[in-house]
């Protein structure tokens, strides 16, 4: 009902200016007239004029489960520390499936702390999830300063080599894997975290799951 009135006052206020300030002839009004008729019908025809008016609600995101970014880097990254907060702050955004939001939380912090190795593995696994598990060049490049970074840290490559396996490509993942392994000590805290992925890696190909 609210459409009708409002369509009705706006024309009258249409045709009164016209008519006062515009110098019609009669005949003119005449056609100006039948032309908001001819409005007044279509309106009638293809819109809703009997509803009331309601905002749009925005569209709901579909729930995401926790990462596994997430659920891992505690025992290869920090987990008390600055990063440890802005990460824990990006995980909550992604479970709600705000996945372009989990990234510019972790880009803010960056511009706070753009040396932190952390922020930006944490920001290369957020583009990769926002990309649907594609490595993407703004990915692949927040891993790179990472290892740049911190060169002698596991974690950068580690989960580096997670994004890719996420993404498919997983013999670039064990490569990288086992590469870090040649190196690491035998009684490292980490070592079983990678060992264990590539224990999985060779249990699915041996069933045919990946190639």
């Amino acid at each position: 009902m609210m459409g009708w009135v409002l369509i009705i006052v706006m024309a009258v206020l249409v045709f009164a200016g016209l008519w006062r300030f515009g110098r019609f002839d009669k005949v003119a009004l005449q056609f100006l007239g039948a032309a908001l008729l001819v409005a007044f019908a279509g309106y009638a025809w293809q819109g809703s004029p009997g509803l009331e008016g309601k905002p749009v609600p925005p569209p709901m995101r579909e729930k995401l489960p926790e990462t596994a970014f997430a659920e891992v880097r505690g025992g290869m990254l920090g987990e008390f520390d600055t990063a440890a907060r802005w990460l824990t702050i990006a995980d909550s955004y992604h479970r709600r499936g705000d996945t372009l939001n989990a990234a510019g939380v972790i880009s803010s912090a960056l511009r706070e702390h753009p040396n932190n190795p952390d922020l930006w593995v944490g920001l290369g696994n957020a583009l990769v999830i926002h990309a649907d598990g594609l490595m993407t060049p703004s990915a692949e490049l927040a891993f790179q300063r990472a290892a740049a970074i911190a060169p002698d840290h596991p974690g950068p490559k580690f989960f580096y080599g997670l994004a890719l396996a996420q993404g498919g490509k997983f013999d670039e993942a064990e490569a990288i894997w086992r590469g870090i392994l040649a190196t690491a000590p035998p009684d490292v805290s980490w070592r079983p975290m990678i060992e264990e992925r590539l224990m999985m890696l060779d249990q699915a190909r041996a069933m045919g799951m990946v190639r």
